[in-house]
């Protein structure tokens, strides 16, 4: 009788620790592969994935990277995910093209690859998740400069390369944008180039004071340009006379947004790009979308984000840095 009772009993241990490990197998396991540890933008990616782990309940977030930025340290890592046998992997890529053969050998394998913020060709992944998109980045670019300049004034675009794709592109949406009724009493008088460079840029920025004393505002979706704008405008006395926006870093616009030099600027937040992606990767490891045309994530408080053609999706609108959020931000990137 005891005999069968300790049969009984190492049954119910044997049963308690099947299901125990079918449970902990449960565990969905993404992995964020970055271009390479020791950069803040990608450790608040990675907090914005741990962020979306938690959310989600059932999330382990693998962070992964190379020591250095190559397309080779990121095959190694992911070869090895594949023989780790994670069910996905979220990839900003070192080398569109490079990285195409082991996310293939990682899809063929079972394995949901996406991208993000650096895209893989689509044959090489399943959805290419970009900050935003052209459209969005122009017309918020003219929202946020009206907003600062009362929607009345002269208003000038400091550049980069007159060739530069995007920002001729965002250029273009910008002047889309202003045909709205509302900015009727706002004048673009100019669109400047300081090819990227601080100096030139700087001198640019001098240049539209002198050639149009009236200007109110200056927009410059360059990380270099608005910087050097922020430098001509408190050099030449015109705080609060000249509003400054743009595209720029936190780290190095927070001198001047906490001096009310630019008030407000914009850029893509790290921490919701780690966040969407992790979702992105659960609803497809869940089976909740394919990466098709026309699927739509629900990704948390990012709202839902739209699959397009050829699996790319937008995550929204730049994130806008001002004085009260801009020195949290300066810390990571």
């Amino acid at each position: 009788m005891k005999k069968a009772l300790r049969f009984v009993a190492l049954l119910l241990v044997f049963a308690l620790f099947a299901s125990g490990a079918a449970f902990a197998q449960q565990k969905i396991r993404i992995a964020m592969v970055v271009k390479g540890l020791g950069n803040g933008f990608f450790e608040a990616c990675r907090d914005g994935g741990q962020e979306a782990a938690k959310e989600l309940g059932n999330v382990e977030l693998i962070y992964q990277g190379p020591a250095t930025p190559t397309a080779e340290g990121q095959i190694e890592i992911i070869d090895s995910l594949i023989a780790q046998h994670v069910d996905a992997i979220a990839i900003s890529a070192n080398d569109r093209d490079a990285l195409v053969p082991i996310t293939k050998k990682a899809m063929k394998a079972g394995i949901k690859v996406i991208s993000f913020d650096s895209g893989i060709s689509k044959d090489g992944r399943m959805v290419d998740l970009v900050p935003s998109k052209e459209d969005l980045i122009g017309r918020q670019q003219v929202q946020l400069i009206a907003e600062l300049i009362g929607k009345k004034g002269e208003i000038a675009i400091l550049s980069a390369t007159s060739q530069a794709t995007n920002q001729n592109a965002w250029i273009g949406w910008m002047k889309e944008e202003l045909k709205k009724p509302e900015y009727s009493q706002m004048k673009l008088v100019s669109v400047a180039y300081g090819d990227d460079l601080s100096a030139k840029s700087y001198r640019e920025a001098l240049g539209l004071f002198e050639s149009y004393p009236n200007l109110r505002g200056i927009i410059a979706p360059t990380t270099v340009g608005v910087a050097a704008a922020g430098k001509a405008i408190e050099d030449k006395g015109l705080k609060g006379k000249v509003e400054l926006t743009g595209l720029g870093l936190p780290s190095e616009m927070k001198y001047y947004t906490e001096k009310d030099i630019c008030r407000k600027f914009a850029l893509w937040n790290p921490i919701d790009l780690g966040y969407s992606a992790t979702y992105i990767c659960y609803a497809l490891v869940k089976g909740q979308v394919k990466g098709a045309e026309g699927d739509v994530v629900k990704a948390g408080r990012m709202g839902n984000i739209s699959v397009g053609k050829d699996g790319n999706a937008v995550m929204g609108v730049p994130f806008v840095f001002t004085k009260d959020n801009v020195a949290k931000f300066a810390k990571m990137f």
